[in-house]
């Protein structure tokens, strides 16, 4: 796929193999890893976070390939959901980064510029969630309130 903001082609990344399931380190014990992500996700885990401790601990290289859905799917099955969901809570969390590196640094237009995209990034991210409904109508992105609720 091509990028958002300029006229290059996108990066390529390597393909995951096609058969995991049947290596013999792999833990193949489904209610286990799913009361495992249950747990992880109560002590304040994302759902990245919680896919790499399953990887690097737990010897579970692909919960999809496991259990048949993926570890957001578990989450909300658990009813462990969070207000802002995790992949614009990190654009959010870079906006402020941004915001606060420009307080400094009055001068730097290329961070200016990236506040911009990343801004743009957000306001198009509000909008599918909003048509999904996973984000209520009402909601906007205040950077001001954003800042107080971000840790």
């Amino acid at each position: 796929m091509a990028r958002s903001y300029s006229r290059k082609k996108g990066k390529s990344n390597s393909t995951r193999p096609v058969n995991i399931d049947n290596s013999e380190w792999t833990n193949k014990d489904a209610k286990l890893v799913k009361q495992t992500i249950l747990d992880l996700a109560k002590d304040g885990k994302s759902s990245s976070e919680i896919g790499m401790i399953l990887r690097d601990s737990y010897a579970v290289p692909d919960v999809k390939a496991l259990l048949g859905v993926k570890v957001g799917k578990v989450l909300t099955e658990g009813k462990i959901t969070h207000e802002v969901p995790e992949d614009l809570l990190a654009l959010i969390r870079r906006d402020i980064a941004l915001a606060k590196h420009r307080e400094t640094n009055h001068k730097d237009m290329t961070s200016k510029r990236g506040q911009q995209l990343t801004l743009s990034k957000i306001n198009r991210l509000v909008g599918y969630y909003k048509s999904k409904g996973i984000l209520a109508e009402d909601w906007t992105y205040n950077r001001v309130k954003a800042v107080q609720w971000i840790v």
